[in-house]
C-alpha cells in the first residue's frame, strides 16, 4: 500500500512540474528577448564550426566549370 502511495504521490508531483526549477530565461520581456537571440546565434555558429572542423568549409574541386587556377 505505501508503495502505490509513494508511486501516486511521485506521479503527481511530477506531472504537475513544468520545465525546470530554475527557469533559463529572464522573466523581463526585453532581456528575455536578447537571451532568446544570443541562443540562436550560438546554435546557429555550431554548424559553421562544424564545417570548419572537418575541413567542409573548403571550395569543392569537382566543379561543372574549368576554372584555370592560375595567374592569368
Amino acid at each position: 500500500m505505501r508503495k502505490i502511495c509513494w508511486m501516486l504521490f511521485a506521479a503527481m508531483a511530477l506531472s504537475t512540474s513544468t520545465g525546470c526549477l530554475i527557469p533559463i530565461y529572464s522573466g523581463d520581456p526585453v532581456r528575455r528577448a536578447q537571451q532568446l537571440i544570443f541562443t540562436s546565434e550560438d546554435l546557429r555558429a555550431i554548424t559553421d564550426e562544424w564545417e570548419r572542423i572537418w575541413f567542409l568549409d573548403q571550395p569543392s574541386h569537382m566543379t561543372m566549370y574549368r576554372t584555370h587556377g592560375g595567374v592569368l
